[in-house]
Order: structure tokens, then sequence, then C-alpha cells
């Protein structure tokens, strides 16, 4: 019985979250006089267990992250905004999601990291 438990488990356990992060902000953007540039992406998941109301977006920006909110109207998208300092032409930056999920003994939490993306700011 253990080792059919085990078995059942398994694929769970090699699985776990299969995220899947669509970066929707451009390429490119103009400088503007705020140095305020918005991103925005889209979040997909296909763990089931996952509680999608406590989804805690945010956007990272070397040390510093910035909270990212629900596109009004769109499932599964949200936008935020990021600083560039003046005089930057190129800015990295990650989504990061934290979560909780159910299992066994309760909501557990968790998260996914996008990968790196590169902003470049034209003048």
């Amino acid at each position: 019985m253990k080792k059919l438990l085990v078995l059942l488990l398994l694929p769970v356990l090699l699985g776990g979250c299969t995220a899947t992060f669509t970066n929707l902000t451009p390429r490119q953007q103009p400088r503007n006089a705020n140095h305020l540039y918005p991103v925005e992406v889209a979040f997909r998941s296909r763990q089931q267990s996952l509680r999608w109301e406590t989804i805690d977006p945010k956007v990272i920006v070397g040390s510093e992250s910035y909270p990212l909110r629900p596109v009004p109207l769109v499932r599964n998208r949200w936008e935020g905004m990021i600083p560039v300092p003046p005089g930057t032409n190129l800015i990295h930056y990650r989504y990061r999601f934290d979560f909780l999920y159910n299992a066994m003994g309760g909501p557990q939490p968790d998260s996914a990291l996008s990968p790196t993306y590169s902003l470049q700011i034209v003048d």
C-alpha cells in the first residue's frame, strides 16, 4: 500500500507548481518625466490546489519589490509601475507571485518566480 501511495504522489512531487508567466510589457518605452513605467503580466498555473484569492503579486527590480494590482475585467492579469532612475537606459525585472495552496494539514505557502525581463528606455 505504501509503494502505491508513493507512486501516486510522485508526479505531484516532481511536477510542483507549473506556472506560466506571459510578460505583456513592451521591451522599449519612451522616457517620461515621472520616471515610472507600466508593466503588465498574465499568470497561469495548472496547480489545482492553488488558492487564487491569496495571490500576492510583485514586480522585482534589483532588491526592491513593487506591488501589482489586478487588471479590471480581465482574469489572471496584473499591472503595476516600476521606477527607472533618470539617465538609466536599461533595467531588468522579474515577477514574483506568492500564494497559498491546499495541502494536507492546511494551506501552505509557495511562490512562483518569472524569468528576468528587460526594459529599454529610449529618448
